[in-house]
């Protein structure tokens, strides 16, 4: 049976590109408008840190599960149930979160957040990668994450004009906005030629009951480690890294993670052209790597005693280099046959956020407590980009993959 593919700048790749731009609008918000809203709950400033902790700490905890939930739904219900259900959830859950009186309200809605959240990029990503030609995928799904990418910037901007409770309002009417242009959204044809066939659809533990699969799985997921150590240690806690470093300016870690977000969109645009020039996934991500090092070796040594611009331009070129999370995604994507793909899709990208938890935020916790706070930090992103060197090594080359194939 022939299939149907799109261009580059479909309807169902706008359509994409837009969910995660409300996507990331609405994961990144509470970061940036986490010191006005807490403080006017009534909390201290330590009760700001300690609370805001807690309370990202259950949006990662929603993400991580709700994960699992959407990707398994994505393959055994389909791509675009994901794309409904999870943008309902989570814009229902900002608009409440616009009403929220108490820390521990909070944290239950932004757990409910997170739930929701977490199914838009994987769904997108593979609802696009398989209704376009395999010869453009990436330009294609570049496009879709670098200006979803750009929610965050819209979010700081919005922090800067609004009041914190209508920037939640806001964040829910644009997702349940975006649900009228989702029915014009077609189902991918990959997924109802596998409806029909005898083979199992969207089983989580498929990625663990085989050593070949399960080593595609943990190397698409290390692979994208520095991202979320850039953004969740280096830029996230940048303030704290400019008193460390003798800069005298005050660091606005709103404004931090803006540049770096702006930089990303631009990157993650940039490296599916990248991609498609080299021929390879694999040499695009080596590059985007080095430029990577190249920053933190900046941020480690270009900085003290410097002043705050210069961190804020740090943290873009920091973006600009972990700008391969289309192409990351992507390539777990292409990894996995289409009885799988969408498990595999939406968990590989939560797994990468729930490892800034379980993994690279205890080990420079650990590493700064035996020597000191940049020290720590330095140590861990040399072991960070380390462990993703040799995954990208040992990944499979996924450029041009034929997707028609199935999990047995």
């Amino acid at each position: 049976m022939e299939r149907k593919y799109y261009g580059i700048l479909s309807i169902p790749v706008i359509v994409a590109a837009l969910g995660y731009f409300v996507d990331v609008y609405d994961l990144l918000l509470f970061s940036i408008t986490r010191v006005p809203s807490l403080k006017s709950l009534g909390l201290t400033e330590l009760q700001i840190t300690s609370e805001g902790e807690g309370i990202i700490m259950w949006q990662m905890a929603g993400l991580l599960i709700g994960g699992i939930i959407w990707g398994m739904l994505g393959d055994k219900k389909g791509r675009l149930s994901v794309l409904f259900g999870s943008i309902i959830l989570y814009s229902v859950a900002n608009i409440a979160n616009g009403f929220v009186q108490t820390a521990e309200q909070f944290k239950w809605i932004r757990f409910i957040a997170g739930l929701g959240l977490a199914g838009e990029l994987g769904a997108g990503i593979t609802l696009v990668s398989e209704l376009i030609r395999k010869e453009k995928r990436g330009i294609a799904t570049s496009f879709v994450a670098g200006i979803g990418l750009t929610g965050a910037v819209v979010a700081y901007f919005m922090k800067e004009t609004f009041d914190w409770r209508s920037c939640y309002f806001i964040g829910g009417g644009m997702g349940l906005l975006l649900l009228v242009l989702r029915i014009s959204v077609f189902e991918s044809g990959m997924f109802h030629e596998v409806k029909n066939m005898n083979v199992q659809r969207g089983n989580f533990l498929m990625l663990f009951n085989n050593g070949e699969r399960f080593k595609r799985y943990i190397l698409s997921i290390f692979i994208g480690l520095p991202t979320w150590f850039v953004i969740g240690v280096l830029v996230t806690f940048s303030s704290e890294f400019g008193k460390q470093m003798g800069i005298a300016e005050k660091i606005d870690p709103g404004k931090a993670i803006m540049y770096a977000y702006a930089a990303i969109s631009i990157g993650d645009i940039l490296i599916g052209f990248v991609s498609q020039w080299l021929k390879s996934r694999k040499k695009a991500l080596y590059l985007f790597y080095f430029i990577t090092a190249v920053f933190m070796v900046l941020f480690f040594t270009t900085q003290w005693n410097g002043n705050a611009n210069r961190m804020y331009w740090i943290c873009a070129g920091l973006g600009f280099g972990t700008g391969f999370w289309a192409i990351f995604v992507t390539m777990g994507a292409e990894q996995f046959g289409t009885n799988l793909r969408a498990t595999a899709a939406t968990t590989i990208p939560n797994m990468v956020r729930g490892m800034l938890t379980i993994f690279i935020l205890p080990l420079f916790q650990g590493l700064r407590g035996v020597t000191d706070y940049v020290t720590g930090a330095w140590i861990t992103a040399i072991i960070i980009m380390a462990i993703t060197i040799v995954a990208a090594i040992l990944s499979k080359e996924t450029f041009n993959k034929d997707l028609h194939f199935v999990e047995k």
